[in-house]
């Protein structure tokens, strides 16, 4: 064989990180080793893996078509480790959620999931949809939860649940508890997720004809800060009922009924297509479907109390 487990996980992590100099710090080998070990399979193979475009390395057609081949043996050999060490064969997982999966749900299955398997190895990063579906397609992530629609054609969609946006304001408003037609909503200013997030693009395929008369006052990465932002009066807000249960519970904020709008959409798991489906990965799917089980919509799930 031309290859040891190790030189894939080097080639691995230089795949990831486009470049020797990082890798290595990954993989705890130097600068010269790392590199000695990837020159090593492409000079035994004749084959080169990468194109080096100056300091940087990119994946030939080769070197993409063994990368799913590559993680696929790394995740099944890191399972017979476990074995071979008497651990259950969970092994190390990494999650990537979107913002609103990952602040109201994913943190709570993965502190569940890590009580059940207090052996495994696991990390959540939350990131947004967009930069979430490149990690995917770049084998940087196992598993993502996103928000939204995925239209990559490297990764494996699969519907989770429910979940519906909602337009809110402040108390004081004069739309609050209210129903506005399309017309009075484009009279009012907004605070909106950025580009590239599930909930802006909800928000935009449901004004996709009227955006250039939308007034968007504020553009902010997180939830809370809208919520902050919407509750000091500066304008109208829509992000996902998960997020605005505990807030319309208290009366900080007050929805505003918008029968003209459709803000529905789906939370999802998302996986590379050739992604090896070892016992860490189906254990946490199957753990977020005992999570959601019997809610018909995200803010259906019972979650405890914000204090």
């Amino acid at each position: 064989m031309h290859f040891t487990l190790r030189q894939l996980e080097i080639f691995a992590a230089i795949a990831r990180h486009g470049s020797v100099s990082a890798a290595a710090g990954e993989v705890a080998l130097t600068q010269s080793a790392a590199s000695t070990a990837l020159g090593e399979v492409e000079r035994q193979t004749g084959r080169r893996l990468f194109d080096r475009v100056g300091k940087s390395l990119h994946l030939n057609e080769l070197g993409r078509s063994l990368l799913p081949k590559a993680v696929e043996l790394l995740d099944r050999a890191a399972e017979i480790d476990d074995l071979l060490l008497g651990h259950e064969a969970i092994g190390s997982l990494k999650v990537g959620a979107t913002l609103t999966i990952g602040n109201y749900l994913a943190t709570l299955i993965v502190a569940e999931f890590l009580q059940r398997y207090p052996q495994a190895r696991l990390r959540l990063e939350v990131r947004n949809t967009a930069t979430l579906l490149d990690a995917l397609a770049a084998h940087e992530v196992d598993l993502g939860l996103i928000e939204g629609d995925c239209r990559h054609p490297e990764l494996q969609v699969e519907p989770w649940i429910d979940d519906e946006l909602a337009v809110f304001c402040a108390p004081g408003h004069p739309l609050a508890g209210r129903k506005a037609s399309l017309a009075r909503l484009l009279e009012e200013p907004w605070i909106l997720r950025e580009t590239g997030s599930g909930t802006r693009e909800t928000f935009d395929h449901a004004f996709r004809h009227h955006l250039s008369q939308l007034t968007v006052r504020l553009e902010l990465e997180h939830t809370e800060a809208i919520k902050r932002a919407v509750e000091s009066g500066l304008g109208l807000g829509c992000i996902s009922r998960l997020a605005l249960r505990e807030a319309f519970r208290r009366g900080s904020l007050i929805e505003v009924m918008a029968p003209g709008l459709d803000l529905r959409r789906t939370f999802n798991f998302v996986w590379h297509r050739d992604k090896f489906h070892g016992a860490g990965l189906a254990a946490f799917l199957a753990l977020c479907r005992e999570f959601s089980a019997g809610a018909d919509r995200s803010d259906d799930i019972p979650l405890p109390p914000i204090r």
